[in-house]
């Protein structure tokens, strides 16, 4: 059993306790100890809390480049008893508005540069240097002070996603949440203070919350890889190597990029240990290319939405897998469950499709202030009206497999209807992610003039007529694309995926205005 904390950042004091002079987290640029980033931190929530008026409905939104100095603000936001809001450095500077707007931050924590490009928003929370703040003696009393009154349901961290609609959304994540998490991953996949975690993630994506937490929690080293080494893999496993990086925690497009490359055949990790995945379906060729070439190494596809603390399903993979099948998401990770519903709100039967619904102490408590969307997301367990049970609907369609696995099918507002047929999107990526020469796929739907696009990332010449005479031999006719885009390299999002919001704007929003 573990102390029963009341705050996420409490593992900190513990570490810094525990570990001391051993090393947190390294970026390119400096490298932190758990003593080192306590001290910090603590400064850091003094001058926060003499400037501002912070709390647990205060956030503090953190803008900055992806270095251990947020990791620090991060921290010291917590032990002045606000939650963190990671922002991308690169977002639009609308963007960033829209979503101060909807958070109402008691203050925003920049470099020099940062607060010169926010100077011109006019915003009304307070824009802080880091570098000033840092140089304030810590209260100790006071932070303590703070941290006896704080409840382990107040807001760990909010995070902003924009989901489907472009709307920044906060999701709000509790420290009990984060502290759930934490034990139950480490505890899994026996995390020690020897392991080293190579971080891939922005922190504005959730899977940086494994990366930053699981080493508070062990005592291990994190070491934040710089983004310019995920455009040359020699380098990058260069990198891996040098680092002894024993865990990694990626994105699929990440590994897929990596696996593309040949890098995998040619150069061996002999550190790395256990592979972690989520973010996006992962493709199975690419996926057999990292098992045949990393013999030694653990592989656990995972699942979550943003609205969950990172992580709700997860599936070891204990085989390969031939093209054309599923690689499951999985069963529950401790204190989640996953439901599985009809139309009617009925429990499915195992084989039958439905939409995935999921609950425990790692939900989240809804979307900052947006009490309308959230009563929308978030709803009563319909199989139980004796007292509160939320359940997040997460638009995902899945089934129970036979051995208690949980397969993912795809969105549910990616399966349409065309010309009478029901088709699920994911079916058609799947299939054209198996033909030669593919490094990536993925596929949308134009609504308004009812075709089927076809994006592939490939360095080969694609003939339409020629693919789709291959897409014919394991498809039916009405699922053949109608567009086929090719390129050298899809764009992506800040956290990895492929950005399907701009493919989307170039290629069918803008062709059928």
């Amino acid at each position: 059993m573990y102390k029963l904390y009341t705050s996420a950042v409490e593992l900190l004091d513990v570490a810094a306790e525990k570990y001391g002079e051993r090393v947190a987290f390294r970026d390119a640029a400096d490298e932190i100890t758990f003593s080192g980033l306590q001290s910090l931190s603590r400064r850091l929530a003094t001058a926060l809390m003499k400037k501002t008026d912070t709390g647990r409905t205060r956030p503090v939104m953190v803008y900055m480049p992806k270095s251990i100095k947020s990791i620090v603000t991060f921290m010291g936001s917590m032990y002045a008893g606000s939650p963190y809001v990671p922002m991308d450095y690169a977002v639009p500077l609308a963007r960033f508005s829209a979503t101060a707007q909807n958070l109402c931050p008691t203050a925003v924590i920049t470099d020099e540069a940062g607060k010169e490009k926010l100077d011109s928003l006019g915003l009304d929370a307070a824009v802080l240097v880091y570098d000033e703040l840092i140089g304030c003696d810590a209260d100790n009393s006071l932070i303590d002070t703070v941290l006896n009154t704080a409840t382990d349901l107040d807001a760990a961290y909010i995070m902003y996603t924009s989901g489907s609609t472009g709307t920044p959304k906060g999701v709000t994540i509790s420290h009990r949440a984060v502290l759930d998490y934490t034990k139950w991953l480490t505890d899994t996949f026996d995390i020690t203070q020897d392991s080293v975690i190579g971080m891939q993630s922005a922190f504005h994506f959730d899977n940086s919350v494994f990366d930053m937490f699981a080493a508070l929690f062990t005592g291990c080293t994190t070491v934040i890889i710089p983004e310019v080494l995920f455009m040359y893999p020699e380098k990058l496993f260069d990198f891996l190597d040098e680092e002894k990086i024993s865990i990694i925690f990626w994105v699929p497009t990440v590994m897929i990029s990596v696996a593309n490359s040949g890098i995998l055949s040619r150069k061996k990790l002999e550190s790395l240990k256990l592979i972690l995945f989520a973010g996006e379906v992962m493709p199975i060729r690419q996926l057999n290319e990292w098992i045949d070439n990393c013999p030694d190494c653990k592989f656990v596809n995972m699942y979550g939405p943003t609205e969950a603390t990172d992580i709700v399903l997860y599936y070891v993979v204990d085989r390969e897998f031939t093209a054309g099948e599923t690689l499951p998401i999985g069963i529950p990770c401790a204190n989640m469950k996953a439901l599985i519903l009809d139309a009617d709100g009925k429990p499915c039967k195992k084989g039958e499709q439905g939409e995935l619904c999921i609950g425990g102490s790692g939900i989240s408590s809804g979307y900052w202030n947006s009490p309308e969307i959230t009563e929308r997301a978030f709803i009563q367990n319909p199989l139980n009206n004796k007292y509160c049970d939320r359940l997040y609907r997460t638009g995902d369609l899945v089934y129970e497999a036979e051995d208690g696995n949980i397969i993912f099918c795809g969105r549910a507002d990616s399966q349409i209807k065309l010309r009478g047929n029901r088709i699920e999107l994911g079916d058609i990526e799947a299939a054209a992610a198996a033909m030669d020469n593919i490094k990536n796929c993925c596929v949308m739907f134009s609504h308004e003039t009812e075709e089927i696009f076809l994006f592939l990332e490939t360095d080969a010449e694609i003939v339409q007529r020629k693919f789709n005479m291959e897409l014919k031999k394991v498809l039916p006719a009405y699922m053949i694309p109608q567009k086929i885009v090719s390129m050298e390299s899809f764009p992506h999002t800040p956290s990895g995926k492929i950005d399907r919001q701009l493919l989307k704007k170039q290629y069918i929003t803008e062709r059928n205005d």
